[in-house]
């Protein structure tokens, strides 16, 4: 019997054209995307409201543009652009059109406090559809790399050397170039071109050193207050029990501080002991540990160390989510002043002084007993003590459980599964703006596993009212009978609502 294979014809053209809504499938996350995109008020983007120059594109399909990207692990401005004409739903997304690369770098790097209040938009978006029930909060933080090599950092020393050595090597090409002229040689733009490469290099430094200083005395105007105070108590002991001599804050640059050439503001951290050091961010999030793990907050800090984040995490949870009753954090959110605030306004803190496999342990644990290099720990301030006995508590226990898989989980899926490890762009303010992006494009992920997409058209028709008047006569003429296959998919959530809008029009 003769083998039977589908003929594949490439060369012969399409008879009909092809709709791409038969090619997206029903329950594809860019649906939901569109959808919940086109409720939103998106007036904060900015748009081009002379009209002039050629047609632009309108900012709801330019968000959805991103987030779906970002969701789907594409964050290359180009490689976004080619998506347009290789990806089937992004180009069923964008209605056959293809921003070019420069129009979705601009869109994303002048719309950032615009993408920050649809954030908030989004969280009011679950709550409306029962999925969001803020009450305990976990925090953690992660490092991400920077776009910028640990080899362009300099130290405030050595950059003062390699000044010296550029001002001298621009006085001999100086020189050689006024012999050149002298000479009338043949490429007399050949030594201006090296001159201005080694003059641009040298203003790299010296604001590098400029930098330097004044972190320096930044940091000595934070130091000076606990130092005014303890020279007080100081004073106020008698004899010898003044103890040793109290050294003034250092106002200038120690000798391993550095500075980085390409992003300044980026820092050299690690994640562990036992990893290397690299350009980095510390990206941190509050995730919501009621069920939903969805991101209630995204911050970016400069610090590599996580205690002095914990506060400023909490309070960056925008209050239209709920109220937060409890945090989740690990030891090294240990701040006694940040949780004695927290708690002083009924948050409630649970913060490991040690290792959590230490603070609290497993009933059926791995590790033979006899291996295990540990030692008691007495702890002197109260705040510390009360945190011990509420952790070994078994309410504190359970409720502590939590966090693992809350906020790490979040962690995973945003490095593995949608491959974001290292910022695009440069600055704390813009790569603040990329983790806002990159975390709102999560939420939209997650909302949609939750079964965004069906909660989604059962909300209270009042909101769809903020639909253009377009979708909706298309809704009603889906409801008058025309097929509902007909219609384009984000609307048949409408047009399936729309009965109900008819006979019950709330919130107009």
């Amino acid at each position: 019997m003769a083998e039977r294979f589908v003929t594949v014809d490439r060369m012969t053209p399409m008879l009909l054209p092809e709709d791409l809504r038969d090619w997206v499938e029903e329950d594809d996350l860019v649906h939901f995307v569109i959808e919940a995109v086109e409720r939103m008020d998106l007036r904060g983007f900015r748009v081009n409201v002379r009209g002039t120059g050629d047609a632009q594109y309108p900012p709801s399909m330019m968000l959805s543009l991103l987030i779906y990207c970002y969701a789907n692990g594409i964050f290359s401005s180009r490689r976004i652009e080619a998506a347009t004409r290789r990806d089937v739903a992004v180009r069923y997304l964008c209605a056959n059109t293809h921003p070019d690369h420069d129009t979705i770098c601009r869109f994303r790097r002048e719309n950032f406090a615009a993408v920050a209040d649809c954030f908030l938009k989004v969280l009011e978006l679950a709550r409306e559809m029962k999925l969001l029930k803020v009450g305990v909060v976990s925090v953690d933080g992660t490092k991400i790399r920077a776009n910028a090599s640990k080899h362009r950092n300099v130290t405030y020393e050595r950059a003062g050397e390699l000044v010296e050595l550029l001002r001298a090597d621009v006085a001999d090409l100086l020189k050689r170039a006024e012999e050149a002229d002298r000479r009338e040689e043949a490429d007399p733009g050949k030594l201006p071109e090296e001159i201005g490469r080694r003059e641009r290099l040298q203003a790299k430094l010296e604001e590098a050193q400029r930098r330097l200083e004044e972190r320096a005395k930044e940091r000595a105007e934070r130091e000076r207050a606990d130092y005014e105070r303890k020279v007080k108590e100081r004073e106020a002991r008698k004899g010898s029990a003044k103890g040793r001599h109290i050294h003034p804050p250092e106002e200038k640059p120690g000798a391993e501080e550095q500075s980085n050439l390409t992003d300044p503001e980026s820092r050299l951290m690690r994640k562990s002991r036992n990893e290397a050091f690299e350009q980095s961010y510390n990206a941190q999030a509050a995730v919501d540990a009621e069920g939903s793990a969805l991101v209630l907050s995204a911050r970016v800090s400069v610090c590599a160390n996580d205690a002095g984040e914990l506060e400023a995490d909490v309070r960056a949870i925008p209050t239209e989510a709920g109220r937060v009753r409890a945090v989740l954090v690990d030891t090294g959110y240990a701040n006694g002043e940040q949780v004695e605030a927290l708690q002083a306004e009924g948050i409630e803190v649970y913060c490991p002084m040690r290792a959590e496999a230490l603070e609290c342990r497993r009933r059926y644990e791995f590790r033979p007993t006899d291996r295990r290099r540990e030692k008691p720990v007495e702890y002197t301030a109260p705040w510390r003590r009360k945190m011990v006995e509420k952790l070994a508590s078994p309410e504190g226990r359970r409720l502590y459980a939590r966090r693992k898989q809350t906020v790490e989980p979040v962690f995973g899926i945003i490095k593995s599964v949608m491959g974001f490890r290292a910022f695009r762009l440069r600055g704390q303010a813009k790569v603040q703006g990329e983790w806002s992006l990159v975390c709102l494009a999560y939420n939209f992920k997650r909302l949609w596993k939750l079964g965004g997409a069906r909660k989604l058209g059962s909300l209270p028709i009042g909101s769809l009212w903020s639909l253009s008047a377009g979708k909706t006569v298309v809704a009603l003429s889906w409801f008058l009978g025309f097929p509902r296959q007909s219609l384009p998919m984000p609307h048949r959530t409408v047009a399936a609502s729309w009965q109900t809008l008819v006979l019950r029009p709330t919130g107009c």
